[in-house]
């Protein structure tokens, strides 16, 4: 892919207009299309998003920030829970109105809720003019009407429905295609997701120009009972290493500086390939990259956690000293019944583990409260377990009932009060164990990327550190720096942290 294809979403040049037409006759020029986007839910999802929008602005689209200015307005939704479901059905109603009262003359839904409701939506929503699955993403030029329905041979995706590689995994016994066979979901489709975008694909960044995700795996091979993730997104699957390696360079190139891995479990990467160790690998490759300053990962998987990956971590200045692991509960019980194993004390000894291997190590986690069958006496073990571990980060989610997981059947249903009364009190330990991690921090200096001006007053300016990943940590906010010097956005400086709150800092650049 040419760097021109890598463009970012707030440069001025946001899409490749289409060449002046050779005039035939009198006939006037064809406008493109002016093509809107809504992305919903997690970073995974924001990158189908940026490459929808690559390969329409390739195929002569505009895209517009601005969904009243949109032809066609696509809506990229979340299945992931019952609240994030409610969302997407919200928004896709929002965006039917421009149908009406607007200018927009089609709306495309996309996304994980399509995979769930497909045929539901077309019914109930007729100003639905097209659904985009998550293994569909190339269907998105036909769905908009930017390019006919019949794909052309020079397509700019990649699509692997199989590969000699993936027979590692069949090898280990650790995938069963009829394990996860969809059943009676209304709307689905025959097969599950196979579409892995790569280095050739062409990617809008919607991100702020200093920081891009990559998607360095898709789908999951886990039986976690709680989700629907494998029946949304399909078996796992890793991009070819060199693919990512290029995507790399290229985003470093275009003044990206910050790169985050992103996928539904990171520390699985390569397995489909035969490959041990392989996010520990793609680390070590990209912290070679000499533009790149901070690398990181997210979704890590507790037993998965490999002393190569500690090791490689703790060698690499450039590798963030963080780790996110969804650890989901401490309760050896409730683990078994999720169908993730592990339980407090074996997470315990993996945590000592990493805080002993990678110096001033940043752990987050994220837990489901409420379970089904969720004794006192095992929530009281996750709430006991949280006090020992001190987590830096942690986030706390009401359990989430969803037909077509397996705990969907499971007796002894907690109520919602109950869930969000059990919820709030974990979270509620976690804010005090915050709110002391973050006082220890005053007066010591971190390296700062500065984001841009708050959004909480114009007078303050607001930034993060290594210890804080995009979008879900909290944040430092700058309320003193250098009078001789305005600082910009996706620089790097030092500051000293000035003040702490219960998930936010202070700071002034030194």
């Amino acid at each position: 892919m040419p760097p021109s294809d890598l463009i970012r979403s707030d440069s001025p040049d946001l899409v490749p207009q289409l060449e002046k037409e050779k005039s035939q006759g009198d006939r006037p020029p064809v406008r493109p299309q002016k093509v809107g986007f809504v992305s919903l839910g997690c970073p995974k999802n924001l990158v189908d998003s940026e490459v929808m929008m690559g390969l329409l602005a390739r195929a002569g689209a505009e895209l517009t920030r601005r969904t009243e200015d949109a032809d066609v307005i696509v809506v990229n939704t979340c299945s992931f829970i019952e609240s994030a479901q409610q969302e997407s059905v919200n928004t896709i109603l929002e965006m039917a109105r421009h149908k009406v009262d607007g200018k927009a003359k089609k709306l495309v839904v996309a996304g994980c809720l399509v995979e769930r409701f497909r045929d539901q939506i077309r019914k109930d929503i007729p100003e639905v003019d097209a659904v985009i699955g998550t293994g569909e993403l190339e269907g998105i030029l036909a769905a908009t009407g930017v390019a006919p329905a019949s794909p052309k041979n020079d397509s700019p995706f990649v699509v692997l429905p199989s590969r000699p590689e993936g027979d590692a995994r069949a090898a280990q016994g650790r995938f069963s295609r009829e394990s996860w066979a969809r059943e009676s979901w209304t709307g689905a489709i025959g097969d599950l997701p196979n579409y892995l975008y790569d280095d050739a694909t062409p990617r809008i960044l919607a991100t702020p120009r200093h920081m891009a995700y990559i998607k360095i795996a898709e789908g999951c091979d886990h039986p976690c009972t709680f989700c629907i993730i494998p029946q949304l997104r399909g078996q796992f699957r890793s991009r070819r290493f060199e693919s990512m390696i290029a995507e790399a360079e290229r985003l470093a190139q275009s003044s990206v500086r910050e790169v985050t891995l992103i996928g539904q479990d990171t520390t699985c990467y390569g397995e489909d390939f035969g490959l041990k160790d392989g996010l520990a690998l793609l680390l070590e490759k990209l912290a070679h990259i000499e533009e790149l300053r901070w690398i990181r990962f997210l979704y890590a998987y507790p037993n998965k956690i490999t002393g190569k990956l500690l090791e490689t971590i703790a060698q690499h200045e450039k590798i963030c000293s963080y780790m996110d692991v969804p650890l989901q509960h401490a309760s050896a019980t409730v683990l078994k019944r999720m169908k993730r194993g592990g339980g407090s004390d074996v997470f315990l000894r993996s945590i000592a583990k990493m805080r002993r291997t990678v110096p001033d190590l940043t752990l987050r986690t994220s837990f489901i409260v409420g379970f089904p069958g969720e004794t006192e006496k095992e929530f009281e073990e996750l709430c006991d377990f949280v006090r020992e571990a001190q987590f830096d980060w942690m986030g706390a989610f009401a359990y989430s009932d969803q037909d077509g997981a397996q705990a969907f059947d499971l007796n002894k249903k907690l109520s919602p009060r109950e869930i969000e009364r059990r919820r709030k009190h974990l979270m509620g330990i976690q804010r005090q164990i915050s709110k002391k991690k973050k006082k220890a921090l005053i007066g010591q200096e971190f390296d700062l990327l500065l984001e841009g001006e708050s959004e909480e007053s114009e007078l303050l300016l607001e930034g993060r550190t290594a210890m804080h990943a995009p979008e879900i940590d909290g944040k430092v906010f700058i309320n003193d720096f250098p009078e001789e010097s305005t600082p910009q956005p996706g620089q790097f400086y030092r500051c000293q942290i000035t003040e702490a709150h219960d998930y936010d800092l202070v700071a002034r650049i030194v």
